[in-house]
């Protein structure tokens, strides 16, 4: 069975990011997202399928292959729903033999994860991918999809947030360094990927009761496992000559790309927000070199956005390795932020949350005004005004003001027998607690002003 995946060259509209910026604040329209990633960036949209062969999908995610969602054998192919973006993409990239590419995807993915709503953990959940695959001079793909991260962290303005980074040769070379044997590499990254959420001694105890390792190894990694800071102030700790990380050819490599990178972050004003933490570990097994993920200081619901460099993903579809590198958005991570956000905000204020965005309420007083109302509506919708009339044949005023403040509605027309026959209705200012008298032929231009205002 072949799996084939959509391109779309234009520009997604809306686009995810669009929506996350207007979800948030409907004055913050979210333009440096859409333009950076489709134009700016010249990136394209892809869409692939929820569903993946079962041997596309195992062995690429380390522990965590234990939560991939196994569709039933109904006699065919062995099917599983897709864990994360990357994996599909990177099929994609090896079944289509393309060169150079970016890319951006908005889709549902699929754990069987045990939920936690509060903390924005789903079996079902969107992501918002960038990546970019293809041979380009060192860290410059790297340092564009940090920036991306980076902007679209800000422009959300969700608060403060960290964008924690490390370089998997660099966990290698400390576990090697530590004497931890080869195999047991990847096993050992994923307790270590554990520490944002335990303590050292927790994490300690599973490398070696668990995982079999001496305790003399394991307290070797404790002690780099501390070192995080500014970037560059690390940097020059790490480079020092007489650091083990400096003498190992491997991690020497490393910090070389990962000066570079620092340089361009700088460039692109991007590397504010960076800590260079050597704690990260990020527990797929198919990255190969720069990590990081983004956490929102004082937030509840663990890591935003994650991602890194996986240059022989593709390679294991096509026998021909692509380089490539990404980051993957928590769509409903960063939902559940906002909403704790907006919750505190309307508490303070006192102002309901909207569930809506409707910008006028077309009221009446009266019986047999449902007509007249929709036919307000039907030309304050042609305007380009968002309205909403009430299904009630008859409905009573005092529901209707209750939902126009329960809904946060800012304005109503109201109308009965008296102002239809003098050709006028009522705007109320909910907020202001006024009302004016204006014209029926002039009530969209009154409305446009007062909601331009």
């Amino acid at each position: 069975m072949q799996l084939h995946a959509h391109v779309q060259h234009e520009v997604l509209s809306p686009s995810l990011f669009l929506c996350l910026s207007h979800s948030y604040q409907t004055t913050v329209p979210g333009t440096y997202c859409c333009a950076t990633l489709s134009v700016c960036l010249g990136a394209v949209a892809i869409d692939t399928p929820v569903f993946e062969l079962r041997e596309t999908l195992m062995g690429k995610y380390g522990e965590d292959s234990k939560l991939i969602y196994d569709l039933a054998d109904q006699g065919g192919e062995l099917l599983s729903l897709r864990y994360d973006l990357t994996v599909p993409f990177a099929r994609y990239v090896a079944v289509n033999a393309i060169g150079n590419i970016k890319r951006y995807h908005i889709g549902k993915v699929y754990r069987r994860d045990q939920p936690q709503l509060n903390r924005g953990r789903f079996r079902e959940f969107f992501q918002c991918d960038f990546d970019i695959a293809g041979s380009y001079a060192t860290m410059v793909p790297d340092a564009e999809v940090l920036k991306v991260l980076v902007g679209i962290l800000t422009d959300l303005q969700l608060g403060q947030f960290t964008v924690k980074l490390n370089h998997r040769k660099l966990l290698d070379a400390m576990l090697a360094i530590a004497g931890v044997p080869p195999q047991k590499f990847r096993p050992i990254c994923s307790a270590i990927d554990k520490l944002d959420k335990e303590p050292w001694e927790v994490v300690r105890a599973e490398m070696v009761e668990e995982k079999g390792l001496p305790g003399e190894v394991a307290d070797v990694i404790g002690q780099f496992v501390v070192l995080k800071g500014q970037p560059r102030e690390l940097l020059a700790v790490l480079t020092a000559p007489d650091h083990p990380l400096a003498k190992h050819a491997d991690s020497a490599a490393a910090l070389a790309e990962l000066s570079t990178l620092f340089d361009f972050l700088d460039a692109f004003g991007a590397l504010g927000p960076i800590s260079f933490d050597l704690s990260l570990a990020r527990g797929l097994d198919y990255y190969t070199g720069v990590i990081y993920e983004a956490v929102l200081e004082g937030g509840n619901v663990g890591s935003i956005a994650a991602g890194g460099r996986y240059d022989k993903l593709v390679g294991m579809f096509s026998g021909k390795d692509v380089p490539a590198v990404g980051v993957s958005i928590g769509i409903e991570r960063v939902f559940a932020i906002m909403e704790a956000q907006a919750r505190a905000r309307a508490a303070e204020s006192g102002n309901a949350i909207r569930a809506t965005e409707t910008q006028v309420l077309v009221a009446s007083i009266g019986n047999g005004m449902q007509i007249k109302r929709m036919e307000l509506c039907s030309k304050l919708w042609s305007a380009g005004i968002k309205a909403e009339f009430g299904f009630k044949p008859n409905p009573k005023m005092g529901d209707q003001l209750g939902y126009a403040l329960e809904q946060g509605i800012p304005y109503m027309v109201l109308f009965g027998d008296d102002e239809l026959q003098n050709g006028v209705v009522k705007v109320k200012d909910m907020a202001a607690k006024t009302e004016e008298t204006v014209a029926v032929d002039q009530l969209v231009d009154q409305l446009q002003q007062l909601l331009a205002a």
